[in-house]
């Protein structure tokens, strides 16, 4: 294999790293969106989430709880307690964002 060949390699690995990256930047701020309003009823009305400047306090605090993404996603998907079920007014890609961004910004 030529040094160009491995070079060329290299490169199109690191554009396609730093397409995944934005495209995670993309969903994070995408989930953040949902949390503060575009969700109906919005997340942030009823849980606290430092990242958000979310005070909520009828449901937990994201921050104390520390859900990862899959539990975040399938409160969102079915609801629980009180909270209601987004399966019907949030798509799949709106969910996945979600839950990423909630996981990702309670990580410690």
């Amino acid at each position: 294999m030529s040094r160009f060949s491995l070079w060329a390699g290299a490169a199109a690995l690191a554009c396609f790293s730093l397409g995944a990256q934005a495209s995670d930047a993309d969903k994070l701020a995408l989930g953040k969106q949902l949390f503060l309003k575009g969700a109906v009823p919005a997340c942030a009305v009823c849980h606290a989430l430092n990242d958000a400047g979310a005070e909520g306090a009828v449901g937990p605090s994201l921050d104390e709880l520390r859900p990862d993404a899959e539990r975040v996603a399938k409160a969102v998907r079915n609801g629980i307690g009180v909270m209601p079920a987004y399966d019907k007014t949030l798509s799949a890609a709106q969910i996945e964002a979600l839950a990423l961004y909630v996981a990702t910004v309670t990580k410690r």
